[in-house]
């Protein structure tokens, strides 16, 4: 099969390779990718940003989240059969959808929503499966509580604005000028122009905050957060906390609590429980995602369809920072 892979660490560019078709387990489906999505988390592996959690070898394929249609099931597979169209996350040590096939658990999947295209269906569940597990078993927001939700025009956060509305929270974002329209469209209460206003001193009271920048904008959101509320990140530093809940062990959790200090002060100053969230596949939960997909409590937002010839095109478009919603790879 034809796949798009990194041969070294580093800002390096993809490269086209043919490589053997990926071998099923028991539990495992066969997919004929379709369609692939471009997520910061690809830019953090290829620049082994990440090899302290993750360990892969070389060479390695990218990609994290996808649509197709299953070609093969293994023995044990009891939920898919072939020509069952699908999406997923596929689990961290199994990525790989910068390809023509993937082999994929059956609970990492979920059958793509109905009213979706491959192209749709690819750009939601890495995004989808990030915002419900921040919003839903982290921050455990309820109606009527308010959140803001960081780079509302990015590709997580138009995701993540529509299920907060849909869940009955009040939603600040933060977007430029040109981004404005489009997260006010998909049902953000109030929009924080970044380049002329500070979040800080404009919000105040908040629940919590989702967060998608990390650095000092991640430490300012502290200021904002009543006491007894939450932050979490997806692009902060992970905490010690977090090195004990996934096993790192005693010298790395020990490491984790040396590099987060200030963030530690941060939680005890104002009171505020901060927590990184490295996001688990699941195929139940992509069944929920279906749901407002289909109920059309949700749409995608897809800035750009790239070619598969394109792919680097499209992560050097992705790692620019212009886009407004998701970039997608069309592999079928």
């Amino acid at each position: 099969m034809k796949a798009m892979v990194i041969e070294k660490y580093g800002k390096t560019p993809l490269l086209s390779a043919d490589l053997p078709m990926p071998q099923i387990g028991e539990q495992d489906v066969l997919a004929e990718i379709h369609a692939a999505s471009i997520n910061p988390i690809d830019f953090k592996i290829r620049d082994g940003k990440l090899r302290m959690l993750l360990k892969y070898e070389l060479p390695l394929i990218l990609g994290n989240d996808f649509s197709g249609v299953i070609i093969q099931v293994g023995d044990k597979v009891k939920k898919f059969k072939r020509g069952d169209e699908i999406y997923g996350r596929p689990r961290k040590s199994r990525i790989g959808t910068f390809a023509e096939y993937i082999a994929v658990h059956e609970d990492d999947i979920a059958l793509k929503p109905r009213n979706l295209s491959f192209e749709e269906a690819a750009s939601i569940p890495l995004v989808g499966l990030t915002s419900y597990q921040a919003l839903h078993d982290i921050l455990q927001l309820s109606a009527g509580q308010k959140v803001l939700i960081q780079a509302g025009a990015g590709g997580v956060g138009t995701f993540a604005i529509q299920l907060a509305k849909a869940m009955g929270l009040y939603v600040a974002t933060t977007a430029s000028e040109a981004g404005a329209e489009l997260v006010k469209s998909l049902g953000a209460d109030q929009v924080i122009n970044y380049k002329t206003e500070q979040f800080d001193q404009v919000l105040h009271n908040y629940d919590g905050v989702y967060d998608t920048i990390g650095g000092e904008t991640l430490e300012k959101a502290f200021r904002i957060v009543r006491p007894g509320g939450q932050v979490v990140s997806v692009s902060g530093l992970p905490n010690a906390r977090f090195g004990k809940e996934y096993g790192l062990g005693f010298l790395k959790t020990n490491l984790l609590r040396l590099v987060t200090r200030k963030l530690t002060r941060l939680e005890r100053q104002h009171k505020v429980k901060y927590s990184f969230l490295f996001m688990k596949p699941s195929g139940r939960q992509l069944e929920l995602i279906t749901e407002y997909m289909e109920s059309g409590a949700i749409q995608p937002v897809i800035d750009r369809v790239f070619p598969w010839a394109e792919a680097q095109k499209a992560m050097e478009y992705s790692e620019s920072g212009r886009a407004k919603g998701k970039i997608i790879l069309k592999i079928k």
